[in-house]
C-alpha cells in the first residue's frame, strides 16, 4: 500500500489541477486511474460522477450510481441522481428522487422548483420559488426572479388566471419579456408589445416570435407571418421556438399555402421539442397537424394523429370535432352525428360544443325541428338571448307557431323567477308580445302586454297595442282601457302642417287659392325686371320636303301596315356583291345585265330625244361581254369554322 501512495496523491494532485481549469476530461482519466486500484473509492465515484455530468455523459452517470448504490447514499449523490433525470426528461423519477432527500437545501429547492414547473404544477413551483427569494442571500436572486416571472407568465398563459403583483422589477430583457407574456395572456396586447419593444435585441428572434404572436392575436396577420418568416431565416438554434414558431405560420396559412405549411410542419417534429414545449403547446401542434392532413387530402395520416391525441386525451373535444370535418369531407354525415353523440354521452362536461355541432349538421341536412331539439338540450345555453333568438328563428321558418312561443314563455317564466324585473326580462315578454302581434295571436298577447303597462302606465305605445289586442277579443275591456288614453289637448304637438305638407316626404300638397283678379295690381316692370324671352328653335325639315304636297296619312305606320303595300316582287335576282371577277363592282354587273336595262326606267335621256344634258355610260353591244359567263361561274368553297375557342 505504502508503493503505491506516491502515484495516487500524484493523480489527486492532476484532478484537483484541471478541476480548477474546467478540463473535466482529462480529469476524469484520472479518476479511472484512481478507481483501477480501488473501485469502491467512495471520493473518486463522487468525482467521477461529477466530470460525466460536466461533460455531458448524464447517462453513464447515472449507470455509475445506480452500479455503487452501497457506496454511494441518497444523502451523498441524490442532487446529481435528480439532476441527470432531470436532463435526461425523466421528470417524473426526479420528482420522486428529491422528495426521498431528507434534507432541503437551496441547490436542491432550485432544482425542484424546475422539476414542478416541467410537471405544470405551477402553484407549487410559485411557493417554491417564493421562499428561495425570502430565505436566501447569495448572488442568485435576479436568476430566482426571473424563474418566478417565468412561472407567473405560464400561469396567465395556460390557466387564464390573473397572477399576483409581486412587484418584480424589469431589469433585465428576460424579466421584460416574462412581464409581457403575462399581460398577453390577460389580453392587454398593446402594453405587451410596448414591453417587447422594449427588450434588448440580444435575443431577437424570440422577442421577434412574441412580437409576432400579439400581432397575430391583434388581428394583423400579413405583418405577423412577415415577422415569423424572419424569425425562420435566423435560423435560431432553440428547437421549440422553431416549432411554435412554424406552428403559428401554419395557423395563419390554414387552408390557403399548403405547400409552404408542409415544408413549415417539418420544424415542429425536430428531435428534442417534446421536452422544450408545455403540454398544451405540444398538442395543439398535434392538432394543428391533423388539420393540415385532412385539407391535403390525406385521410389516413389525419385518423392516425387524432387517434393518439385521443389516446392522449380522451376528453378533448377537438380531435372528435376534427374527425367530425373529416367525415364531412367524405359526405359521411351520419356517422358524424353518431360521433358526436357518443361523445357527447361518455363526456357530459364537453357536451355544449359537440351539441352545437350536432345541431349545425342536423341544419345543413335540412332537419330543423331535430336541430332545435338539439340545442334545446343544452341546459348551459338554454336561456340565453342567443339561444332564444335561433329557436324562435327556426320554428318561425317551420311554421310551428306554437313550439315558438314555448320558447317565449318558458324563457320568461325563468327570468321571472331568477331575475324578476330585469331589462332580459322584460326585453323578452316585449318580443314575446310584439311577436304574438304579428301573428294573429292577439288573446294571448294581452298578458304580456298587461304586464308591460302596469310596470310603466306612461308607456302610450304598449297601452295603444293592449286596446287593440282587446278590441277583438273583448271590447268592454278595451273601452275601459281607453279612458286611460291621454286627452288630445295633452297630445297635441306643435307642429307647422304647412311645413309638414311641403316637406320632402308629403305624397300630397294642398293647393294654394289661385288669387282673385283685381284684388293687386301688377308692378311696372323695370329695365332690370325684363327678362330676355328665349327664341324658338325651328323643327327641322327633311330634305326632299315639299310644302305643296300633301302628307302621306299613313306615314306614321310600319311599310308593312300601309294600304299601298305589295310586298317584294319575287324572281328577280340580287345584286350579288363581290361574285365577280377580280375588282368588278355591283354597279358594273347591273349596267352589264340586259334585262334590266330593257325593263327599268332609263337614268339618263335616250339618244334621239333631245332633252337633258347627261351623256350615256352604255357600252356598245360588240364591247359587252356576256352575262351569263359571271352566273355559270361556281361558288369557291368556303370554310367552316370548327367549335370551340378559335381556330378553324
Amino acid at each position: 500500500m505504502a508503493s503505491g501512495s506516491g502515484p495516487v496523491s500524484a493523480l489527486w494532485t492532476e484532478i484537483n489541477r484541471c478541476g480548477q481549469n474546467g478540463d473535466f476530461t482529462r480529469a476524469l482519466k484520472a479518476v479511472n486511474k484512481i478507481l483501477h486500484e480501488n473501485k469502491d473509492d467512495v471520493t473518486a465515484l463522487c468525482c467521477k460522477i461529477v466530470c460525466l455530468i460536466q461533460n455531458g455523459g448524464f447517462k453513464e452517470a447515472l449507470n455509475v450510481m445506480n452500479t455503487h448504490t452501497k457506496s454511494l447514499s441518497s444523502d451523498m449523490i441524490g442532487f446529481e441522481k435528480a439532476y441527470c433525470e432531470y436532463r435526461l426528461n425523466r421528470v417524473e423519477h426526479a420528482l420522486k428522487t428529491l422528495q426521498g432527500i431528507p434534507e432541503q437545501t437551496d441547490k436542491l429547492k432550485e432544482l425542484y422548483g424546475q422539476v414542478l414547473y416541467r410537471l405544470e404544477r405551477y402553484d407549487e413551483c410559485l411557493a417554491v420559488y417564493k421562499d428561495l427569494i425570502r430565505n436566501s442571500q447569495d448572488d442568485y436572486e435576479e436568476e430566482r426572479k426571473t424563474n418566478l416571472s417565468a412561472v407567473l407568465a405560464a400561469q396567465s398563459t395556460w390557466e387564464n388566471t390573473s397572477p399576483e403583483d409581486l412587484g418584480l422589477p424589469e431589469s433585465s430583457y428576460e424579466l421584460c419579456y416574462n412581464a409581457a407574456c403575462c399581460l398577453i395572456g390577460q389580453g392587454q396586447l398593446s402594453h405587451a408589445m410596448q414591453k417587447l419593444q422594449k427588450t434588448s435585441n440580444s435575443e431577437l428572434a424570440i422577442i421577434h416570435s412574441q412580437m409576432a404572436y400579439v400581432m397575430q392575436l391583434q388581428g394583423r396577420t400579413e405583418d405577423a407571418l412577415q415577422l415569423y418568416n424572419q424569425v425562420i431565416k435566423l435560423k435560431p438554434s432553440d428547437v421549440g421556438l422553431l416549432a411554435v414558431t412554424a406552428n403559428n405560420i401554419i395557423t395563419i396559412n390554414k387552408d390557403q399555402n399548403v405547400f409552404d405549411s408542409k415544408k413549415k410542419v417539418k420544424l415542429t417534429s425536430a428531435e428534442g421539442v417534446e421536452h422544450k414545449l408545455a403540454k398544451k403547446q405540444l398538442q395543439a401542434i398535434e392538432l394543428n397537424k391533423a388539420l393540415l392532413a385532412m385539407y391535403t387530402n390525406q385521410a389516413d395520416q389525419c385518423k392516425k394523429l387524432l387517434a393518439s391525441l385521443q389516446a392522449q386525451s380522451p376528453g378533448h373535444p377537438r380531435p372528435v370535432l376534427i374527425q367530425v370535418a373529416q367525415l364531412c369531407r367524405e359526405k359521411q354525415h351520419n356517422k358524424a352525428i353518431e360521433l358526436l353523440q357518443r361523445f357527447s354521452d361518455q363526456h357530459p362536461e364537453s357536451a355544449s360544443g359537440i351539441k352545437l355541432t350536432m345541431a349545425q349538421l342536423y341544419l345543413t341536412q335540412g332537419h330543423v325541428t331535430k336541430a332545435c331539439d338539439i340545442l334545446k338540450s343544452i341546459e348551459e345555453f338554454q336561456y340565453k338571448p342567443g339561444m332564444i333568438s335561433a329557436l324562435v328563428t327556426m320554428y318561425t321558418n317551420e311554421e310551428d307557431i306554437d313550439s315558438a312561443i314555448d320558447v317565449f314563455t318558458q324563457a320568461i317564466q325563468y327570468y321571472q323567477s331568477e331575475q324578476p324585473g330585469s331589462a332580459i326580462h322584460l326585453s323578452l315578454v316585449r318580443e314575446a308580445a310584439n311577436y304574438k302581434l304579428k301573428y294573429g295571436r292577439k288573446k294571448e298577447a294581452t298578458s304580456d302586454l298587461e304586464q308591460l303597462w302596469k310596470r310603466n302606465t306612461n308607456d302610450v305605445h304598449t297601452l295603444a297595442q293592449l286596446i287593440s289586442a282587446y278590441s277583438l277579443v273583448d271590447q268592454d275591456k278595451a273601452k275601459a282601457l281607453s279612458k286611460h288614453l291621454p286627452s288630445p289637448d295633452t297630445m297635441s304637438f306643435n307642429v307647422d302642417v304647412d311645413e309638414l305638407e311641403n316637406s320632402h316626404g308629403a305624397t300630397y300638397i294642398r293647393k294654394k287659392a289661385a288669387k282673385v283678379v283685381g284684388e293687386s295690381q301688377p308692378k311696372e316692370q323695370g329695365p332690370q325686371d325684363v327678362k330676355k324671352k328665349k327664341k324658338k328653335k325651328k323643327g327641322k325639315l327633311p330634305k326632299n320636303y315639299d310644302p305643296k304636297s300633301t302628307p302621306d296619312p299613313e306615314r306614321w305606320l310600319p311599310m308593312r301596315e300601309r294600304s299601298y303595300y305589295r310586298g317584294k316582287k319575287k324572281g328577280k335576282k340580287k345584286e350579288q356583291v363581290g361574285r365577280g371577277t377580280q375588282g368588278a363592282t355591283s354597279g358594273g354587273s347591273a349596267e352589264l345585265d340586259a334585262s334590266k336595262s330593257a325593263s327599268s326606267p332609263p337614268t339618263s335621256p335616250q339618244p334621239g330625244s333631245g332633252t337633258g344634258t347627261a351623256t350615256s355610260n352604255a357600252v356598245p353591244p360588240r364591247q359587252q361581254k356576256p352575262a351569263a359567263a359571271g352566273a355559270a361561274r361556281k361558288k369557291a368553297p368556303t370554310k367552316k369554322k370548327k367549335g370551340g375557342k378559335g381556330g378553324w
